[in-house]
């Protein structure tokens, strides 16, 4: 958070939700506002915006679990979480008092035969339902903050729209096929690339060892004979992020490959969009020409997502920031009195 912003946070009373936010993010800042589209018709996005860098991960989803989900009224942890290779997270206790923890890692599982730890892997079993709730959260300050409005008042899974004041969103289509394919060194031109590691070229899949700069994890056999990056259709998945070498143009991985990840986009009625192939799936599903979708409610073992949120705020002059600091404290003073009954919620 840059300092000027904690400061007006903490002048205006705000900044115990602010504390309480742990959560956070790397994000890949969008430009080239206004760009064209594709010739398929999506990638055009008439605002700058940032967008995770990777997908959302299993460490960050049981923090997620931990702070709304003690008795989880609305489904948030999927048992397959646990049951399933693939899931990387674990719960304990009874409803009311749940908690969740990330699976122990697995000796000799991992990509070459190294350990499969599961933190950085990108959480699965999530459904659309699961993900509007997540960036609910976030906007709602993290915390036991409200998950079922905020970014999305939830309802249908299909009739909700992104509230125009959000602060922390699932990319839109346009969106998320930017980030993945745009070409950024082509301004607002629609030059695209075929794959989300800024190449034309097929991906291959290689161990993230032994990145190739186009490399990417997903199913390079048939499906009768997979052939997964990790050799295990147990436990395929790689950390987020571990193909240093192969982002997208605009500094985004694995956008190819890994998991499908849940897009805005409503489709046939009753869908919502997906994007970016999977660990299951071959290299066609990698590909800008791809488009996947299922029911909001749907949860499975190559299904996840990423968050998108605002432009970042400039950094401030020391001036301004030195001249906010002094605002704040001033309002801090004044506002002492009537904090005092307040201020015990200041966890």
């Amino acid at each position: 958070m840059p300092r000027y912003l904690a400061f007006a946070l903490f002048g205006s009373g705000l900044f115990c939700a602010a504390a309480r936010a742990d959560l956070s993010f790397n994000w890949s800042p969008v430009g080239n506002a206004g760009n064209a589209a594709d010739t398929t018709g999506f990638g055009a996005v008439s605002y700058n915006y940032r967008i995770s860098q990777t997908e959302v991960t299993n460490a960050q989803y049981a923090e997620f679990l931990n702070a709304v989900a003690a008795t989880d009224a609305h489904g948030l942890y999927s048992p397959y979480m646990n049951s399933s290779t693939q899931g990387g997270i674990t719960r304990s206790g009874v409803s009311g008092s749940y908690t969740y923890s990330v699976k122990p890692a697995v000796a000799g599982q991992g990509p070459g035969g190294s350990e499969y730890a599961y933190d950085n892997k990108p959480v699965v079993f999530v459904s659309f339902f699961d993900a509007m709730r997540f960036v609910n959260w976030l906007h709602n300050g993290q915390g036991s903050g409200n998950t079922e409005t905020g970014v999305y008042s939830i309802s249908d899974g299909v009739s909700e729209s992104r509230a125009a004041n959000a602060n922390y969103w699932i990319p839109s289509e346009d969106e998320w096929y930017k980030a993945a394919y745009h070409d950024a060194a082509a301004g607002t031109a629609g030059t695209y690339f075929d794959f989300a590691t800024a190449s034309n070229a097929t991906p291959d899949n290689n161990l993230p060892t032994n990145d190739s700069g186009n490399s990417a994890n997903f199913n390079a056999g048939d499906f009768s004979t997979p052939v997964y990056t990790t050799g295990s259709s147990d436990y395929p998945m790689i950390d987020v992020g571990a193909y240093t070498l192969s982002d997208s143009a605009y500094g985004t991985f694995d956008q190819a490959g890994n998991v499908w990840e849940w897009n805005e986009a409503v489709i046939d009625i009753s869908k919502r969009g997906l994007r970016g192939g999977s660990w299951y799936f071959d290299a066609d599903a990698l590909a800008v020409g791809f488009r996947n979708d299922n029911a909001p409610a749907f949860e499975g073992d190559a299904f996840g997502f990423r968050v998108a949120t605002a432009a970042a705020i400039p950094e401030a002059s020391p001036l301004l920031f030195g001249a906010l600091a002094s605002m704040g404290l001033a309002i801090l003073k004044l506002r002492k009195l009537s904090r005092v009954g307040t201020a015990a919620g200041c966890k």
